[in-house]
C-alpha cells in the first residue's frame, strides 16, 4: 500500500489533523501526542494492513509501522503541512500539566533521544567494528584509516551535549539552536583546556565574577545539558512574556546565554555530574548484589517494557554509565532479550505450514536479529502468546549467562547481533565476549525449540486452520466444496492476502472443471442467516440466496478467483463475478449508502482481476457504529437461480475471513 494512503488512514485513525499535537518516530513506531485520546480509533488502526500494532503508553499514541516508518512519517508531515514534528500547542499545556509524572518523564526522555537513535546506532556499530578490526590485527590505531573511521564513530559521543541540546530544546518548547549553543559551550576547547589545567597540582583557582568555578569534562555527558536546556527554555518563555516585541528577538537569546551558561558551569553542571555519578554507582551496587538475577530480570522482562514504552527510562542510564564509567553492563543483558524474540519467531516459522505466516515470521526473525523486534513481537509472537512467553524465558536464561560472564559494552547503539562487536574490550576478545555470544545463542535456541515443541497448538500450526471446514459442514457441502475446504488458506485480518494456491484448488473456481464451488468468507465475524437481516429486500431473498456476517473488523477480501464487476460510488457495496460465473454482491451494513462513502476505502476498481484473499475494501467499523448504522453485511449470489443449490457451510456463528462460507452446486453441463 502506498505510504501516502497509509498516512491518510493513520491521520484519520488518530482523530484527524486537528487532534495531533505532535508526531515523531523511532526505529519502527510513529509516536503521537494527541489532544484527545478518545478520538483515536485504535481498533481500526490495528486492523489496517499497513499497521503492525497500536500501543498507548507514556502519554503517547504509538503506531507500530516497521522498518519503513520514516517514509510514512514523511508522508504524514507532508499531509499535515509541516516538515518537522509539530510542537505541542499552547492550548494543550494545561492537559500536559495534568498528565501523570511518570508518563511525562517517559515522553520527555523518548522525545529527546528518539530523533538521533539511528545515527547513534550506526556510530555505535562502527565503534564495535573498529574494536573487532584491532582485536583481529586487521587494523592498527595508528593507521590513517582507523583514525578517520574512529572520528566518524566518536564524533557524536564526544559532542553529545550539542545534539542533546538541540533535541532537548525542541522538546522543552524553546529555541533548539540556543540550547545547542549551550551544549557547545560545555564542549568548547577552552573549557576542556581549563578542566585539564585545573586538574594539575597547584593550579590557580578560576573565578566567575568572584565566584570559584569547578571545571569538569562534559564531553559525552547526558544529564547536565538536559537540565541546562530546560532552564534556558523556561527563561526564554519568561523573556518572551516580559520583553517588548521590538527587542525580544535580540535580547531573549542574549539573556538566556548570559544567565544559563554561567549557571551551568557554577551550579547545574556540578550538581548534575554528582547525580550522574550517583546513578552510575547505584546501578553498579544493585548489579553487583546478584548479577545473575539482574540478567534474568532484564533478559526476561525487557520486551514487556518495550511493549509499554517503559524501556525509555533505561536509555539515559545506559548512556550515563558509558559517560561516567566508560562501560555499561545493562546493554549486554538486553541482547538475549532481543535474541529470545528472534528465536521464538524462528520457531513459529519452522512450525507453521501457513505460507503467509511462515513468510511473516521469517522476515520478523531477520529484523529481530538486526535489532528491530517489533515485527516479530507484534506480528508473530505476541498475538500467539506462547511464543512471546518462550522468547522471554529464553531471554531470561541467556541474560543470566551474560551477567555471569561479566560482559560490558564500551559504546552505545541499537542492541542487535552487532552489539557483540561493541563488547570487545581494549585488550581484545576475552571470556566476557564469548559469554555474551553464548548467552545470546542460548536465548535464541531455547526460545526456538520451546516454540517449535509447544509454542503453537496443532490446529494453529496448519496452513488452513481457520479455513478447514468442520465435519458437519463437510457433510452438508457438495463434493467439490468438500475437496476445496482443506486447502483453503485463511488470511489474517491484519494482512488479508493469500499465497498462490495450487492448480487443483484454482480449478474448483474455474467454469466447467467441477459441478460445484466453494465461496470463502470475505469478512471475519458472526454468521447470520439471511432471513434474519433487518432489511426486507435482503431477508426475502429477492436479491439472491446467501447469508450475512456481522464484521469484527473493517476488512473485506475476495472470496474467489474472478473480477470486480461493479463498485458503488459510495464504496459501501461491491459486485464480483467469479471465473465460474458466480455473481456475488457484498453489501456492507444496512442503509450505509446514506454515509455517502464516508468511512469506506476502496482498494480495487471495476475490471480488476482478483483472487482469494485480495484486499477489496476497508471501512471504519467503529465510526459507522457510532453513526448509528447496523453493520450486518449481506453476502448474496445475485444469479442464484442459475444453481441448483446454495448452502451455508459455516457450522457456527463465528467465521474467519478465508474460511469456507457458501457452497454452490450446479448441474454438470457436459
Amino acid at each position: 500500500m502506498p505510504n501516502q494512503q497509509i498516512a491518510r488512514d493513520i491521520i484519520s485513525g488518530v482523530g484527524g489533523s486537528d487532534n495531533i499535537a505532535s508526531v515523531i518516530h523511532c526505529a519502527t513506531r510513529l509516536r503521537f501526542k494527541l489532544k484527545d485520546m478518545a478520538l483515536a480509533d485504535s481498533e481500526g488502526l490495528k486492523a489496517h494492513p499497513g499497521v503492525i500494532m497500536v500501543v498507548i503508553s507514556g502519554g503517547q499514541f504509538q503506531v507500530v509501522i516497521g522498518n519503513h516508518v520514516h517514509e510514512v512519517w514523511q508522508a504524514i508531515c507532508q499531509q499535515l503541512g509541516y516538515s518537522e514534528e509539530k510542537p505541542a500547542a499552547a492550548e494543550n499545556a494545561e492537559k500536559e500539566r495534568k498528565e501523570k509524572l511518570f508518563d511525562r518523564l517517559i515522553d520527555t526522555i523518548s522525545g529527546i533521544f528518539t530523533p538521533f537513535l539511528g545515527v547513534l546506532a550506526g556510530a555505535g556499530i562502527l565503534k564495535g567494528v573498529l574494536a573487532l578490526c584491532v582485536a583481529c590485527d586487521w587494523m592498527t590505531p595508528e593507521s590513517g584509516t582507523y583514525k578517520i573511521w574512529y572520528v566518524a564513530s566518536d564524533a557524536l559521543f564526544y559532542f553529545l551535549p550539542l545534539v542533546l541540546g538541540y533535541t532537548a530544546g525542541k522538546k522543552f518548547g524553546g529555541s533548539p539552536f540556543l540550547t545547542m549553543v549551550i551544549g557547545g559551550a560545555l564542549t568548547h576547547p577552552l573549557m576542556i583546556e581549563a578542566f585539564e589545567t585545573g586538574a594539575q597540582a597547584g593550579a590557580p583557582a578560576q573565578l566567575f565574577l568572584g565566584i570559584p568555578v569547578t571545571f569538569l569534562n562534559y564531553s559525552g555527558s547526558v544529564i547536565p545539558i538536559i537540565f541546562a536546556a530546560w532552564l534556558s527554555c523556561w527563561l526564554e518563555k519568561q523573556c518572551a512574556k516580559a520583553l517588548p516585541g521590538v527587542i525580544k528577538n535580540l535580547f531573549t537569546p542574549l539573556i538566556c546565554l548570559m544567565v544559563t551558561v554561567p549557571l551551568t558551569f557554577l551550579l547545574i553542571g556540578p550538581l548534575a555530574t554528582w547525580l550522574s555519578h550517583a546513578l552510575a554507582e547505584g546501578y553498579q551496587t544493585i548489579y553487583a548484589f546478584a548479577p545473575w538475577l539482574a540478567g534474568c530480570v532484564v533478559g526476561g522482562l525487557w520486551q514487556v517494557c518495550v511493549i509499554f514504552g517503559l524501556h525509555w527510562g533505561f536509555i539515559p542510564l545506559m548512556m550515563n554509565n558509558l559517560a561516567v564509567l566508560g562501560q555499561d553492563t545493562l546493554v549486554p543483558l538486553v541482547l538475549p532479550a532481543v535474541m529470545g524474540q528472534a528465536g521464538a519467531s524462528l520457531g513459529v516459522m519452522l512450525r507453521t505450514r501457513d505460507a503467509q505466516l511462515k513468510m511473516l515470521a521469517g522476515s520478523g526473525t531477520t529484523a529481530a536479529i538486526f535489532g528491530i523486534t517489533e515485527p516479530a513481537v507484534y506480528g508473530v509472537t505476541l498475538p500467539r502468546r506462547r511464543p512471546f512467553i518462550f522468547g522471554c524465558i529464553g531471554g531470561a536464561l541467556g541474560g543470566a549467562v551474560v551477567a555471569l560472564s561479566a560482559s560490558h559494552t564500551y559504546s552505545f547503539g541499537l542492541v542487535s547481533v552487532f552489539t557483540l562487536a561493541q563488547l570487545i574490550p581494549a585488550g581484545g576478545i576475552d571470556a566476557s565476549v564469548w559469554g555474551a555470544a553464548g548467552g545470546a545463542l542460548l536465548a535464541l535456541l531455547v526460545s526456538a525449540v520451546l516454540t517449535l515443541i509447544a509454542g503453537m497448538p496443532a490446529a494453529a500450526a496448519g496452513a488452513a486452520t481457520a479455513a478447514a471446514a468442520p465435519p458437519a459442514a463437510s457433510a452438508a457441502a457438495p463434493p467439490a466444496a468438500s475437496a476445496a475446504a482443506p486447502s483453503a488458506s485463511a488470511p489474517s485480518a491484519s494482512a488479508p492476502s493469500a499465497s498462490a494456491p495450487s492448480a487443483a484448488r484454482r480449478a474448483l473456481f474455474t467454469a466447467g472443471q467441477a459441478d460445484g464451488a466453494t465461496l470463502l468468507a470475505p469478512l471475519s465475524g458472526a454468521v447470520v442467516a439471511l432471513d434474519q437481516v433487518a432489511d426486507a429486500t435482503f431477508a426475502s431473498g429477492l436479491l439472491g440466496s446467501g447469508a450475512a456476517i456481522v464484521p469484527q473488523d473493517g476488512v473485506v477480501v475476495s472470496p474467489f478467483y474472478g473480477e470486480v464487476a461493479s463498485l458503488f460510488s459510495t464504496r459501501h457495496a461491491i459486485g464480483l463475478l467469479s471465473d465460474s460465473g458466480i455473481e456475488l454482491l457484498i453489501h456492507i451494513g444496512i442503509d450505509t449508502v446514506k454515509l455517502n462513502g464516508e468511512h469506506f476505502t476502496a482498494h480495487v476498481k471495476p475490471g480488476d482481476a482478483v483472487q482469494p484473499g485480495d484486499l477489496l475494501l476497508e471501512f471504519n467499523r467503529q465510526a459507522i457504529l457510532d453513526a448509528g448504522f447496523d453493520l450486518t453485511t449481506p453476502i448474496v449470489i445475485s444469479n442464484s437461480e442459475d444453481f441448483t443449490e446454495v448452502v451455508t457451510l459455516a457450522d457456527s456463528s463465528a467465521i474467519h475471513a478465508g474460511a469456507p462460507f457458501l457452497g454452490v452446486r450446479h448441474d454438470n453441463k457436459e
